[in-house]
């Protein structure tokens, strides 16, 4: 049996749920999830759904995300100037990370995508392997398309993925479609991450579209449009603190707090999902072989590549709004990639196990003639002596 630690960026909950993931293939595999260590962002909650999925003790510390500001659009140099200001906290933070390897002695250290534990392992040279999953490393990856503008983006973008990667031992890549490894880069390519809860799940075909924004501002496009199509009926859900847990804001429009269970459920029975381009959304939803529109964030590299790589995979179509005539009539003429997109994520258990066992040194036992005694049997003798 081996002991992981897991540190996450806790931003959105992509990366949680990998987590939640991963915690369980491990634990299946007889592996310990020793503690969680979870970065976030000033004023952002854990979510509870995390606790209670985990089956680890989980703790918190400051961590760098992005800054939106008044408007709906990320705001790249507000987040840069930002966390520049805020060094002295992500130092703390460093240590904190330090004293909780110190603590639990891990065998490995799984990186969720976060950038102290990138700098943890550049700060202290420790002989702990490190391996690092998500989606973003797919796009350092030699053989993968990316956008063919906004390179400044891309840049920043991949100095990021290269931060949060530093020491590691190996890079784990999530991917829509099954890839070849790129060895040179240390990077493996992998399947999704998904949670239990979402493969149990019997898909059906229901009257209504499902929505997910990662920003609450971005609901302002929805309300408006939504106006002058109110026959049309919508379920959003998003993280919105000044609101109840669900809001009617109109005859076929509701808002709901973000529910693990509760989207999985609306999921199951939905005709299609509009949703910002975040990689676990659209996974969970080419595995019940919904339709999607991607709309990834104004300003956010990422998600527009996610958007872009989406597409290509078959998941559905991308938009720079949410223009749900277009995916209304999007709709009938969708081709399921379900079957394909099952086939590779069903493969992810036993990858894992594989990739991160074959990186943990077993632990040898040396035996000395002191311990064997006196009148050692010949044997040990022989196997200490040539061995």
């Amino acid at each position: 049996m081996s002991r992981f630690l897991f540190v996450v960026q806790g931003e959105g909950r992509g990366h949680l749920t990998q987590a939640i993931s991963l915690s369980a293939i491990l634990r299946q595999a007889g592996h310990e999830v020793v503690a969680v260590l979870v970065g976030k962002g000033e004023g952002n909650a854990l979510p509870d759904f995390f606790r209670a999925s985990i089956q680890a003790p989980v703790h918190t510390f400051a961590s760098p995300s992005l800054v939106y500001g008044q408007g709906k659009a990320l705001r790249v140099w507000d987040t840069i100037r930002t966390h520049l200001l805020r060094g002295k906290d992500y130092f703390r933070s460093i240590r904190f990370v330090a004293d909780q390897v110190a603590y639990y002695q891990p065998d490995m250290v799984i990186n969720f995508y976060e950038m102290i534990c990138g700098f943890y392992f550049a700060r202290y040279k420790t002989n702990i392997p490190c391996v690092c999953i998500a989606h973003q490393y797919l796009l350092l990856h030699e053989a993968f398309e990316t956008l063919p503008n906004k390179w400044l983006d891309r840049a920043l973008l991949n100095i990021t993925t290269h931060l949060t990667a530093l020491g590691s031992t190996e890079k784990l890549a999530l991917s829509f479609v099954e890839m070849p490894h790129d060895e040179p880069r240390r990077i493996k390519v992998v399947p999704p991450l998904l949670r239990k809860e979402v493969k149990n799940l019997v898909p059906q075909q229901g009257d209504f579209i499902l929505a997910y924004i990662t920003h609450h501002k971005l609901a302002e496009d929805i309300i408006n449009w939504h106006e002058n199509h109110r026959h049309v009926k919508i379920h959003c859900f998003w993280n919105n603190p000044d609101f109840a847990a669900e809001w009617a804001i109109r005859e076929n429009l509701v808002f709901h707090q973000v529910n693990a269970q509760k989207f999985m459920q609306m999921m199951q029975e939905c005709a299609g999902l509009v949703c910002t381009a975040g990689f676990e959304s659209v996974c969970e939803a080419m595995y019940m072989g919904k339709p999607l529109m991607m709309v990834p964030v104004p300003n956010h590299i990422e998600q527009a590549i996610n958007a872009l790589d989406g597409s290509r995979a078959g998941a559905g179509i991308a938009d720079d709004h949410f223009n749900f005539d277009r995916f209304l009539a999007y709709l009938p003429q969708h081709q399921s990639v379900q079957e394909s997109f099952v086939a590779w994520q069903n493969q992810s258990d036993t990858l894992f196990v594989k990739h991160l066992e074959s990186l943990i040194q077993p632990t040898t036992e040396v035996f000395t003639l002191k311990s064997m005694g006196t009148y050692a049997p010949r044997w040990k003798v022989f196997l200490q002596k040539y061995f």
